[in-house]
């Protein structure tokens, strides 16, 4: 009977400290494929990508690099993603993880599995994105991004967020509208060993983890606003 209670709780124990480990495991994957999303629609053979005019304008980034989509017309979809924001300093805050998921409509048939970008152009939008939970599209405009490098950010669109996806076609300027946001709880601590307000991270209230993927992610997105400037 001991000897079953002990095998037990050690069971228990290597599974509570098996979980922070594969958390930190999954964000960091995460980051290092958000990475990947911003190289892949800012990076200089990306003609058809975000605009120029948008990345200089931009107050926050948000990369969902895996949105799952599910059948016709009307679906379901969900992905995790990171965002960062702007200090008022000019300087990007650390990243925050965060939960989207929803209804979806647009001409889908089948199962998708895209990445997605969502530029938040306005304060009104900023602050939507702060709270750490909104609706895309619920009393905060978003469509979808005006397309090509060249191409102006405010081409007919005044919306507060402009999204994008990685896949090259028809869901290269993407609308997600519909979809919920909330923050990732398990991903937060995992970056972050605590409970983190995801205000006070988008405000850049907490220190940066440190070398590794979430400085990668910040550094690329960065250094694409930067490219944009020129």
């Amino acid at each position: 009977m001991r000897k079953s209670i002990a095998i037990g709780a050690a069971a228990m124990l290597a599974a509570a400290t098996s979980m922070p480990a594969l958390a930190q495991s999954k964000a960091d994957a995460e980051l290092d494929q958000a990475s990947q999303i911003m190289q892949q629609l800012t990076g200089p053979q990306s003609t058809a990508g975000i605009p120029d005019a948008v990345l200089k304008a931009a107050k926050c980034v948000a990369v969902i690099p895996k949105m799952i989509k599910g059948g016709f017309v009307v679906g379901a979809q969900h992905g995790d993603g990171v965002a960062i924001c702007r200090r008022s300093d000019g300087r990007w805050s650390p990243p925050a993880p965060f939960q989207l998921s929803g209804a979806s409509f647009g001409a889908q048939i089948g199962g998708e599995e895209q990445g997605y970008v969502m530029m938040v152009m306005d304060d009104h939008g900023m602050q939507a994105l702060q709270s750490g939970h909104f609706k895309v599209g619920a009393g905060v405009d978003a469509a979808a991004g005006p397309v090509g490098r060249e191409a102006s950010g405010s081409a007919g669109w005044k919306a507060s967020i402009l999204s994008y996806s990685s896949a090259k076609g028809a869901y290269i300027g993407a609308t997600l509208q519909g979809a919920e946001l909330n923050q990732d709880h398990g991903k937060t601590k995992a970056l972050y060993g605590s409970e983190v307000p995801f205000t006070s991270i988008l405000a850049g209230e907490v220190q940066m983890p440190p070398q590794g993927p979430a400085q990668a992610f910040v550094e690329t997105v960065n250094h694409a606003v930067q490219q944009a400037s020129q």
